[in-house]
């Protein structure tokens, strides 16, 4: 047994009184050697893992009680630093468990000194996963009646009350694993929505917080809604005027803005049987490719750089007749979602802190966008008979802290972009704000940031990190073949 199974009798920092602002615990972390593994079930990683019993309803401790899911990667060196880095998932719905396996390599420079912690977020991976069976994501997506329908059949199938599965919840459980392992603070690294819980943990708890990392910055103000198909719209826009702007992939391509709407049209009015290998089995399938399903493929291939680089290429090739490759993305994209996100959590958190604040919005400001109005619709279905979840009155307000803080984004990111980012900053008076060059949605393991991250968990001065490595960094050449991008 290696020393950090003795932490809770090292660590006696936490005072008592902050137990009884904490859901209750029933039932003490003992943490025992396991393996986690990523949501492939293919990467894994050796860690120590139990299980940390709270109140479901916070305020009836006596009540029903869920089982929280915890990970602790030790440290490298013998004698580990006091605070662990902890690893919060985006999504919201996805498994920080599983995030943390398949990126595990951004933080290995801060393992060499710190135990990484790991929280599966109470509604997500093994703390009681509010899943639900998603019948086709694009369709969901674009069709409001089917989204309220879903919606309502996946609230009443839960395993749980959606009502206390929101942020404002769950960063009281994340303290409550604190206080149970005795850590005097901890280091927060959180991508995408995981921004939002690192953030309002930090608002809440700012003594036990040492550092922040935001990665991908959804701030406190802001609500998802109508920004997915208008900052979606800006990326999109930035991929093809990249593409313009190079001679062969202009000269190959064209005017893609044209054969798109083309292509959408066409399908608009006939949508196409696809046969074709389902990419992740191998094995013969089909499915009735619409326009919807050509913008999800759009929508999920923007957030990274080496699908971006395919963009282009799909879209010529759908205009040409060749509407397997959309249909693969389309396939791949809706698996990939199923398997990560739990739906349930995911309406939890956004039918309470971001669909309220946007209800008022007039869709059709977004027509000129390739989502369209739709989708916001459809969000707005999921939400209306979705019961309403605890929220902090401060909820909303701009974050002020001057708690260490490294924001970073990526500069063509479709979801979270470089503006969300400053909008962060503005009240964070001891930051340092990173755009990562031709980069998407999440950029902690692009390039030297893993080593950025390094320096700052270790320093906790913003000043210490040196970001010019960050200048080599840049977009992927665009595919101008299935063979691979032009040199």
């Amino acid at each position: 047994m290696n020393s950090h199974c003795s932490l809770s009798r090292r660590r006696r920092l936490a005072p008592l009184l902050i137990l009884f602002l904490l859901p209750a615990v029933s039932q003490a972390l003992d943490l025992q050697p396991c393996r986690i593994f990523d949501t492939s079930g293919v990467q894994s990683q050796d860690a120590e893992c139990g299980t940390l019993t709270v109140a479901e309803n916070p305020q009836r401790p006596d009540g029903t009680t869920i089982d929280l899911f915890v990970a602790r990667i030790p440290a490298r060196a013998p004698t580990p630093a006091a605070d662990p880095l902890v690893v919060i998932q985006g999504g919201p719905g996805g498994s920080s468990v599983e995030l943390y396996v398949s990126m595990a390599g951004a933080f290995e420079s801060v393992r060499k000194s710190r135990d990484i912690l790991l929280v599966d977020q109470r509604g997500t991976g093994r703390s009681n996963a509010l899943r639900c069976e998603v019948p086709d994501e694009a369709a969901l997506d674009f069709d409001p009646e089917l989204a309220a329908q879903f919606s309502r059949e996946c609230r009443d199938s839960l395993p749980g009350n959606p009502q206390f599965y929101t942020t404002s919840v769950a960063v009281q459980d994340l303290e409550a694993v604190r206080a149970e392992l005795e850590y005097p603070s901890l280091n927060l690294y959180g991508v995408s929505y995981g921004t939002r819980v690192a953030l309002h943990y930090l608002r809440r708890f700012p003594d036990e917080t040492r550092s922040v990392i935001i990665d991908g910055v959804a701030p406190p103000q802001w609500s998802l809604g109508p920004d997915i198909a208008r900052f979606g719209q800006n990326t999109l826009e930035d991929i093809l005027e990249r593409c313009a702007a190079v001679a062969s992939c202009n000269d190959r391509f064209g005017d893609l803005e044209v054969k798109l709407s083309v292509l959408s049209s066409r399908l608009d009015e006939s949508p196409q049987r696809v046969d074709l290998p389902h990419p992740v089995t191998g094995r013969a399938d089909s499915m009735t490719l619409t326009s919807q399903h050509v913008v999800m493929a759009i929508r999920m291939m923007s957030y990274q750089r080496e699908s971006q680089a395919l963009i282009p290429l799909l879209i010529h090739e759908g205009y040409a007749g060749n509407l397997q490759p959309l249909a693969a993305q389309s396939l791949m994209v809706g698996e990939s979602l199923q398997n990560a996100l739990a739906m349930g959590m995911h309406n939890a958190v956004v039918c309470t802190e971001d669909m309220p604040f946007v209800e008022d919005f007039d869709d059709s400001q977004l027509r000129d966008t390739y989502m369209g109005p739709l989708q916001m619709a459809s969000l707005r279905a999921f939400c209306r008979d979705w019961p309403k979840g605890v929220l902090d009155d401060d909820f909303k307000q701009p974050l002020s802290s001057d708690v260490p803080t490294l924001v970073l984004s990526g500069e063509f990111d479709p979801v979270t972009p470089p503006a969300n980012g400053e909008l962060a900053a503005q009240t964070l008076s001891n930051q340092k704000t990173i755009v990562a060059p031709g980069h998407g949605h999440g950029v902690a393991m692009r390039g030297c940031m893993p080593r950025l991250l390094g320096t700052f968990v270790e320093t906790a001065d913003p000043s210490a990190v040196d970001d010019s490595c960050v200048e080599r960094m840049g977009p992927l050449a665009f595919f101008e073949g299935f063979t691979g991008p032009t040199p």
